[in-house]
């Protein structure tokens, strides 16, 4: 055999044992659904590599830092020792109208006096204009008697509360000061999940710490308002920035140092960080922060609509007539409402406020939030797969498109929710009208003997029939005031001293 012959032979050996490993290797590797193309992305990682050097984008939260922790403020808060009693009508004791029923409270298995010691407590606030406005939470100053600020050059300040919303948990204070270091407003619409955030704040008492974490939800209602409020509304940020007891009313910041939430609390077993925290949306405490500064009262519209709750059960959606849709289902619409009169009814989808795209009852919150009574906004609804946009003018809790005057922070610092009574109860107690204690929370009426149920029927012998005419009066009383009215069902008139400045003293 001649050496051509030989070559030969071996190159063909040599190509068909190539040609063989190239197709075991075919045959055994693992089997994916789909290709991926080496060098070319997915669109939704478009952006996700800078550009120059193909590398993931990074962040130094340096900056933000620096720029973030002189404009953070530690408050701290006094509330002096209170006397309260349990007080509840007590119909066998003869003496009551005469003398009251704190002398014979005992025999007859009345009231017991009770004394509150003082308490102090703390957290953080965020300064937001060079001549010293801070926005913190209503919880972090509730009640308090005495509040004051420090900030990270030592300095401390007395500050006066401007205004509180229990229903966002937000509050307004000021101090006296010039040139002061404040946050400048970021957008917390452009906050988007996996964006990195930063907490500032003083937890535990301890001086000004900066915490990461990302966004891990938006909008999100934890029902942690309800606690304060009867008109709770809760939009939060979710992040997992470590947050604790004392963080409260604190920054939570971008990258670029400025402002995009106030946080307010944790979800938690313990009571102290778990994995999650929640700060109010900035473009929410704007509004709210604004509203106390100009009218001494947040001007809250309402759309006028329930809605099925986000948790709703399978037998409570059934119960509702809910079927699978897009949007926030509408269980009912007020009388005389704002949806009602832009055409809404039970049964529709509501997809749309202004354009943005709505989905959870947190989201429609969070943006009929930002607007006042007599705005007019749209409102996109589906009603039986048609979609259709409507004009609505918002209202207020009254029903009309006034806007609320800060006479009304009176009813608020009751700590109460109060309603007008209806014709039926009036007709019952021979009433020509009157307001009911619904429900007593925190602030001037749970430190008197008042009692769920009662019915004011008039303030230092002067007629109530209403919320509007009890607002004035007390509105334009100074000192204690006598409150005079009913429980239903009971006998007799009752009669409680109610201190308007107990939280001034």
């Amino acid at each position: 055999m001649n050496t051509k012959s030989v070559l030969a032979i071996i190159g063909i050996s040599a190509a068909t044992s190539v040609v063989s490993v190239f197709a075991y290797s075919k045959l055994t590797e693992p089997s994916f659904v789909g290709t991926q193309v080496n060098g070319k992305l997915p669109v939704n990682y478009a952006g996700f590599f800078d550009k120059q050097n193909g590398a993931p984008v990074t962040a130094d939260f340096t900056a933000a830092a620096t720029t973030a922790t002189p404009a953070v403020v530690h408050i701290k808060t006094r509330t002096k020792a209170k006397q309260v009693t349990n007080n509840i009508p007590r119909r066998n004791n003869p003496f009551s109208d005469m003398f009251g029923d704190d002398i014979f409270g005992d025999f007859f298995g009345g009231p017991r006096m009770q004394v509150i010691p003082e308490q102090k407590a703390s957290g953080s606030g965020v300064i937001i204009s060079d001549d010293g406005y801070i926005v913190t939470n209503n919880h972090v100053i509730d009640q308090a008697d005495e509040i004051n600020v420090t900030l990270t050059n030592r300095k401390t300040y007395k500050a006066t509360l401007v205004g509180a919303d229990p229903s966002s948990d937000v509050a307004v204070l000021k101090i006296e000061g010039t040139k002061l270091p404040y946050l400048l407003y970021g957008n917390s619409d452009e906050v988007k999940l996996g964006n990195w955030v930063l907490a500032v704040g003083y937890p535990l008492n301890l001086d000004v710490t900066v915490t990461a974490g990302i966004v891990s939800a938006k909008a999100r209602s934890i029902k942690i308002n309800n606690r304060q409020s009867s008109n709770p509304v809760e939009a939060f940020i979710q992040t997992d920035a470590a947050v604790n007891p004392g963080n409260s009313g604190g920054a939570l910041i971008n990258t670029n140092g400025e402002l995009v939430g106030i946080n307010s609390a944790i979800a938690s077993p313990t009571g102290s960080y778990a994995g999650y925290s929640y700060a109010i949306p900035v473009n929410m405490v704007k509004k709210i922060v604004n509203d106390i500064i100009k009218f001494g009262a947040v001007q809250r519209a309402f759309i006028g609509i329930s809605y099925l709750q986000d948790d709703a059960t399978d037998e409570q959606k059934k119960a509702a007539g809910y079927k699978n849709g897009e949007g926030v289902f509408v269980t009912d619409v007020a009388r005389d409402g704002a949806a009602q009169v832009a055409g809404l009814k039970k049964g529709d989808y509501v997809t749309k406020v202004n354009g943005v795209a709505v989905s959870s009852g947190p989201e429609l919150q969070e943006q009929v939030a930002r607007y006042k009574p007599g705005d007019k906004i749209t409102v996109t609804y589906k009603r039986e797969g048609k979609e259709t946009t409507a004009n609505v003018t918002l209202k207020n809790k009254a029903g009309n498109y006034s806007v609320v005057k800060s006479t009304s922070d009176i009813t608020e610092k009751l700590g109460a929710e109060l309603e007008n009574i209806d014709k039926a109860t009036a007709a019952k107690n021979d009433l020509a009208g009157g307001v009911l204690v619904k429900k007593i929370n925190n602030g001037l009426l749970k430190n008197t003997k008042v009692q769920e149920g009662f019915i004011i029927t008039s303030v230092n012998g002067v007629e109530v029939k209403n919320l509007e005419e009890l607002s004035k009066i007390l509105a334009s009383a100074r000192g204690t005031v006598r409150l005079e009215g009913v429980y239903s069902g009971y006998e007799g008139t009752y009669g409680y001293p109610l201190n308007l400045n107990a939280e001034e003293e």
